[in-house]
């Protein structure tokens, strides 16, 4: 189950990165678990929103078999790109 995994990763060492979900039996989640389900949310949506530009203004949708090295260097540059275009109104003079 999620939790045997979620103990696991911390016996790692790892910090777990799934949102909490209500249990059936149990009822809600506390307080505790809402929140850090927020703070989770609020970075994987200004991440995923980052990969939408690189996919939909860019056409970046399928990577070819080029070379790790030049995929790291293309996927990278689409990376710096969607930040500036994030940043296109407060550019713009």
């Amino acid at each position: 189950t999620s939790d045997s995994y979620k103990r696991g990763a911390r016996a790692l060492g790892l910090s777990w990165k799934v949102n909490d979900k209500r249990k059936p039996k149990r009822g809600n989640l506390s307080s505790k678990q809402r929140k850090r389900n927020r703070q989770q949310s609020r970075v994987r949506a200004r991440v995923e929103h980052l990969f939408r530009i690189i996919k939909c203004q860019f056409g970046y949708r399928q990577v070819r078999y080029r070379g790790l090295e030049k995929n790291r260097i293309q996927v990278m540059s689409l990376m710096a790109m969607a930040n500036l275009y994030l940043q296109r109104h407060a550019l713009a003079v």
